[in-house]
């Protein structure tokens, strides 16, 4: 079967008042962290377009085996995704089939050379990193872009309009995001996509439905936003 690709959603084009054209943009929505079939249903009856496993060292990680249960569960539409950071990718690789995810992300400094090992497998390469790191989509030879907090992982809100216009190609905005403050932060960055783990959470590690419903509806909620022709849109490679 072939691994299914990122898919940026539907967008539509209308003129400006000043006569160029602007995309307003259907918000992709991925949610991370996921440990439990529940969650898992309550994210793609939500609308979500991508799941995230933990598969590194935290409180919401979850073994290749699975990780893989949990992703059998997933329609082919909603892109699995399995996440590290700091392991060599030759155990990347091998976590990631074992799971059956149809993406890899690779979250902090990890070189270009481990994108490019893990290219042959055919499935979805995220990076994920902080704001101050390359903000080109497709640098290191991947598909999708994370743009994170200073702090990445820490969960904390920080000031996302300081981004606003330098992330290229497909890029989801990260760091402190919930659902009552999502809308703003799109606004504010205007990203590609958005990712959340902690934000729809009652405590680290345990997600709820409720918020991840009301993520989605209030990142949905912020598409709207109009963008202008190559602020943040490039189409990578």
């Amino acid at each position: 079967m072939t691994p299914s690709r990122a898919d940026p959603g539907p967008s539509r084009r209308r003129e400006r008042a000043d006569g160029g054209r602007a995309t307003v943009h259907r918000v992709y929505v991925k949610i991370c962290g996921l440990r439990e079939p529940g969650h898992v249903t309550a994210a793609v009856e939500a609308g979500a377009d991508a799941i995230g496993f933990v598969l590194t060292k935290s409180s919401r990680r979850v073994t290749p085996a699975r990780a893989r249960e949990l992703a059998s569960a997933v329609p082919e539409h909603v892109l699995t995704v399995a996440v590290f950071a700091g392991e060599p990718s030759g155990e990347v690789r091998a976590a990631a089939l074992e799971a059956g995810v149809r993406g890899i992300q690779l979250h902090g400094d990890h070189p270009h050379e481990d994108f490019t090992a893990l290219k042959d497998l055919g499935l979805t390469l995220v990076r994920a990193g902080a704001a101050g790191t390359d903000l080109r989509c497709g640098a290191f030879d991947e598909d999708l872009l994370i743009v994170d907090a200073p702090r990445p992982g820490s969960g904390e809100p920080w000031d996302w309009s300081a981004v606003r216009g330098r992330p290229q190609g497909r890029w989801m905005l990260a760091g402190g995001l919930d659902p009552s403050n999502v809308a703003g932060a799109i606004a504010a960055a205007r990203p590609w996509g958005v990712d959340v783990s902690s934000g729809v959470e009652l405590a680290p590690g345990v997600k709820d439905a409720g918020l991840i419903a009301d993520f989605v509806t209030a990142a949905r909620g912020a598409a709207g936003t109009a963008v202008g022709e190559g602020e943040g849109r490039a189409t990578p490679r």
